[in-house]
């Protein structure tokens, strides 16, 4: 992922509808603060203190560190979204393509911060049992979401000739982030890319060996 949680210089940042831009700036702060340590290992006051903003205002922005974590998944959500419909539904590349894309992209980000952020949702899913259960369903609707879009690309795919007919293309997407999340989880673990690499090859293997020579990829690796 890639979003920036840097102080802005400078003059503080103009209030607007009681702190709407200090709201944002938390937002901002929780979501990176998620994917690196989890909801568990986040502490309000080293959010607060990230922002700039005094101990004890949090509440003046939100009613609970639950209400929190929601708005967090939301936030990050929408920001991943943003992400797959720009990869996933570039009709200037084929299909394949697109999917090649990502998986490309998300590997930069991941090197980008030395392997210490991962996926906020990956990471929430794997702290459910200690979670508010009002998270459960936000984040199955979120993953769900994740694999339509892929669903809609694998189709094209097919579509295209790129992928047989044969396929189950809601079953490939949805076995494509169950084994995505696990490849973030052990590069996140491992700080390299190799799991990213394994599973991307893995998968395209999966699609058909045209794909893996098309993408640099051979069987043996």
């Amino acid at each position: 992922m890639d979003i920036s949680a840097q102080r802005k210089r400078g003059r503080p940042p103009k209030r607007i509808d009681g702190g709407l831009e200090t709201r944002q700036a938390l937002v901002r702060a929780g979501v990176i603060a998620l994917t690196e340590k989890g909801f568990a290992a986040t502490g309000i006051d080293d959010v607060l203190a990230q922002v700039g903003v005094p101990k004890g205002s949090f509440y003046h922005y939100f009613a609970s560190k639950e209400a929190f974590g929601a708005e967090l998944i939301d936030s990050y959500a929408a920001y991943f979204d943003y992400k797959l419909d720009r990869c996933l539904g570039d009709r200037r590349r084929p299909p394949l393509g697109r999917l090649h894309d990502f998986m490309a992209d998300a590997r930069r980000g991941m090197e980008r911060h030395d392997y210490r952020r991962g996926c906020l949702v990956g990471n929430l899913g794997q702290e459910m049992a200690a979670l508010p259960e009002s998270f459960r369903a936000r984040l199955i609707e979120v993953l769900l979401g994740w694999q339509q879009r892929l669903r809609v690309c694998l189709e094209e795919a097919q579509v295209a000739g790129e992928l047989a007919a044969g396929h189950d293309c809601a079953q490939l997407a949805g076995f494509f982030w169950i084994g995505w999340e696990g490849a973030v989880l052990r590069a996140k673990l491992e700080r390299r890319a190799a799991p990213l690499d394994c599973f991307s090859r893995g998968y395209l293997a999966l699609l058909g060996a045209t794909a893996l020579e098309e993408f640099g990829f051979t069987k043996e690796g």
